[in-house]
């Protein structure tokens, strides 16, 4: 079975940096931002260096609805 690459996008004006996303990803693909969004939160962003296997579990955890993963 091939291996399909997955890309995470997040929101970052929709995230409240409760870094759920971030525990829960199995592959440390989403770190806390530097940065901090208009309502002053650390974002969650992705690390395109690390492959993200498409499981989805960080769209599912977000309170927020602010993570989108596409299948490339």
């Amino acid at each position: 079975m091939a291996k399909t690459k997955c890309r995470v996008v997040v929101r970052s004006e929709y995230c409240k940096g409760c870094n759920l996303c971030i525990a829960y990803c199995k592959k440390g693909v989403l770190a806390p931002s530097e940065g901090l969004n208009k309502a002053g939160y650390h974002y969650a962003t992705p690390d395109d260096e690390k492959e993200c296997t498409g499981c989805r579990v960080c769209v599912l955890v977000c309170p927020e609805v602010a993570i989108e993963v596409y299948g490339e």
